[in-house]
């Protein structure tokens, strides 16, 4: 007897398209991507630590708070930028 999981995965899989195999080429677009973004994350991130230090130093705690939802904000953007660009490439691995 199936368990409701297997059952539901079995008509996830049916109802679904078949995942689109990627070439090796969309492969290393995807890897260049990820990193591209890692990097422009950890560049904000020193930024970031970097003005937070200068809010901390006078005190400013209200600019600490402010400069972390700025941070946060980017990378949510950031993320959503990437998750885009993948699905552009994704979407050619379709067609």
């Amino acid at each position: 007897m199936k368990s409701a999981y297997e059952i539901a995965m079995e008509r996830l899989n049916k109802s679904g398209p078949p995942p689109a195999k990627l070439t090796d080429e969309q492969k290393k677009q995807l890897a260049e991507l990820d990193s591209v973004y890692a990097a422009k994350v950890a560049e904000r991130e020193i930024f970031v630590k970097g003005e937070m230090a200068k809010a901390a130093a006078s005190g400013d705690y209200e600019a600490m708070q402010q400069i972390e939802k700025q941070l946060l904000s980017d990378r949510k953007s950031l993320q959503t930028e990437l998750e885009e660009k993948k699905e552009k490439i994704r979407d050619a691995a379709k067609s």
